[in-house]
């Protein structure tokens, strides 16, 4: 059974954004909700400046928190260890936004559109119907089961995202992780992130964290 992880290379990240707007276009999330998107933060001074572009995304942790607190098992890890959200259990308590260390989850209360009583992408129906429930980033679940990557992944100009099976060494992510000097988001909360990150080379890694 595979074992999805993504690795994403700082020193590549241009901050363009192209990963945020294909979220949502892949999954129809509405108005103000954002599954992925990307932090920045300059560091330094005038003339030397170096801005850092930190994407983030629910980081389908090994440990989930939000798994373990969640009262009605609407959270719950695939078989691949994808993170995942079951609507039609989430009763819309919050506990699992809480639980999560790394704020990538939103409640959404009541269904919006862009424009009125008009979803957009037309004919994205993964979230229709739904309220007072919790959505966050899947992996692109219905996307990895015809064998494609997830859209933030396909759609970076830079590359900067490497996707793939942990479990086949001859992978590109299983590679890279055996070659490369990586860092995850809040190691102290003990959740073995499943999204790793390579070092911005001009910038210290504790300053990052």
């Amino acid at each position: 059974m595979a074992r999805y992880e993504m690795i994403i290379d700082l020193d590549l990240c241009i901050g363009c954004n192209a990963c945020t707007v294909a979220c949502k276009q892949e999954h129809g999330t509405q108005p103000g909700v954002f599954w992925g998107y990307v932090l920045q933060k300059e560091f330094g001074k005038t003339p030397r400046v170096t801005r850092l572009f930190l994407p983030v995304l629910c980081n389908h942790c090994e440990n989930p928190p939000c798994e373990e607190v969640c009262p009605t098992g609407a959270t719950y890890r695939d078989a691949d260890g994808t993170v995942l959200v079951d609507y039609e259990k989430c009763i819309g308590c919050k506990t699992c936004m809480t639980a999560c260390p790394y704020n990538i989850r939103w409640y959404i209360d009541r269904e919006e559109y862009y424009f009125p009583n008009t979803p957009i992408p037309y004919g994205v129906e993964e979230l229709r119907g739904y309220e007072k429930i919790v959505q966050k980033c899947n992996f692109c679940a219905d996307r990895l089961k015809k064998g494609e990557q997830p859209k933030c992944v396909e759609v970076c100009p830079t590359s900067c995202r490497i996707f793939g099976d942990m479990e086949d060494p001859e992978s590109e992510v299983a590679q890279v992780i055996r070659k490369e000097r990586t860092f995850v988001l809040r190691p102290e909360a003990g959740t073995d992130p499943r999204v790793r990150y390579i070092q911005n080379k001009n910038l210290d890694i504790v300053k990052i964290r």
